[in-house]
């Protein structure tokens, strides 16, 4: 059977397409809850590199009928992957790949300043007109959502848009299996879609107050459709999603400028282009029946769709098909998936570690980054062979140059 069959006792079954990877208990037990909602439509689909979440599990596919939960999107609302095919090769690259790092770094704010007395690093000072461009597109519906929720309006997000961020964001020039030089990257909705995100999820938990009590978790508090909130976090995740995918498009305009800054040979972005979200919720229809679904860390797999599976910084990515298997609504994973903590990375892995691993990278191979360490993260060929009934590879992509916040 190409999936794992969990049976909940109350509540819809779920199905896991985890055959040869680890899950751990808790992931489980996470799912389970999830799965006893009463507005779950006919089951969860659990992908392979499903991990413990914040809210819900990561790697989950949750479909819903008449009902939406803030948490299950959590609040790296829009997250996801963008990544172009360039008409280089491998040969086209400069013999040292740091001035193209360098170059990149210069051109994409990344990383965050902690102290707020200091101009975060991570965000812009002075925002380039590509940033402006894309920003005019987005100011009518914000507008629309800071009208109602005036608190909405002082949050990092005119001078976030076009920028990196931290933890597994990243930005890469990655070379396929014929050697021609792709470039791909990693973002979401940056600081806005974090306070939206937290926002719905406090006024979700407080619209529940009478009932939160009686659920597994109060991160499953939800909006019931026809609710006093369900329509205005409709409208804002919608738009949230919306930044995070221009996002990544104004990001990857400005690191293709930064390479042409460096490679001085004339090349094109051909047409082979994926901007895919992976932390999202929009309608659709399955089995016949529109629903909302949540995707926590899984991608649209419909069929001839193309999307991306990254691996850690050490190890291969795929660009991939949708086969448009409906049992799975239509999914794949976003990732390898984690098998350990930050922290656990952090108390297990050395700077030497970390070097000995990306060694043929052009990175960072510092202490801050320990975290994302390819050993904290599941083998990513275990997790392309669980879901061989999800997506066939098209493009397999191996890092030289990375980025990391």
């Amino acid at each position: 059977m190409e999936y794992q069959l969990l049976k909940t006792g109350k509540g819809q079954p779920i199905k896991m397409w985890t055959h040869g990877v680890p899950v751990e208990d808790e992931a489980r037990i996470q799912l389970m809850n999830t799965a006893s909602m009463p507005f779950i439509f006919k089951h969860l689909a659990v992908m392979p590199d499903v991990h413990l979440g914040k809210g819900s599990t990561i790697g989950s596919v949750i479909p819903t009928l008449g009902a939406i939960i803030p948490a299950a999107v959590g609040v790296d609302i829009g997250c996801g992957m963008m990544a172009v095919r360039t008409t280089l090769t491998a040969q086209d690259l400069p013999d040292h790949l740091f001035e193209l790092r360098s170059a990149i770094e210069r051109a994409v704010p990344h990383g965050r300043t902690l102290k707020r007395s200091k101009r975060d690093k991570g965000a812009w000072d002075t925002p380039p007109a590509s940033v402006d461009a894309m920003w005019a597109k987005l100011i009518p519906g914000f507008d629309r959502i800071t009208g109602k929720f005036p608190r909405l309006k002082s949050t990092n997000n005119y001078k976030h848009l076009g920028t990196l961020g931290t933890g597994n964001h990243f930005i890469e020039v990655c070379l396929d299996q014929v050697d021609r030089v792709w470039l791909m990257l990693h973002s979401g909705s940056r600081g806005v879609g974090n306070a939206i995100g937290t926002f719905f999820i406090e006024l979700a938990q407080a619209d529940m107050r009478h009932h939160i009590a009686n659920l597994p978790d109060r991160d499953l508090a939800y909006f019931k459709e026809g609710s006093a909130h369900f329509n205005d976090y409709v409208e804002a995740v919608g738009w949230a999603q919306d930044f995070a995918r221009r996002n990544r498009a104004v990001m990857m305009q400005n690191v293709i400028a930064a390479i042409r800054q460096v490679i001085t040979k004339p090349f094109v972005t051909d047409a082979e282009a994926v901007n895919c979200h992976h932390n999202y919720v929009q309608k659709e229809i399955h089995f016949g029946v529109e629903i909302l679904v949540t995707r926590k860390g899984a991608v649209s797999a419909q069929k001839g769709e193309l999307g991306i599976i990254p691996g850690s910084m050490g190890a291969q990515s795929y660009i991939v098909r949708g086969l448009g298997n409906e049992e799975a609504f239509c999914s794949c994973s976003h990732g390898a998936g984690r098998i350990m903590s930050r922290n656990e990375a952090k108390r297990r892995f050395t700077v030497a570690d970390q070097i000995a691993a990306t060694a043929h990278v052009e990175c960072r191979k510092d202490a801050a980054v320990i975290d994302e360490i390819p050993m904290a993260y599941k083998n990513i060929d275990a997790v392309m062979k669980a879901q061989s009934s999800l997506v066939e590879i098209v493009h397999t992509l191996k890092q030289v140059v990375c980025v990391k916040g």
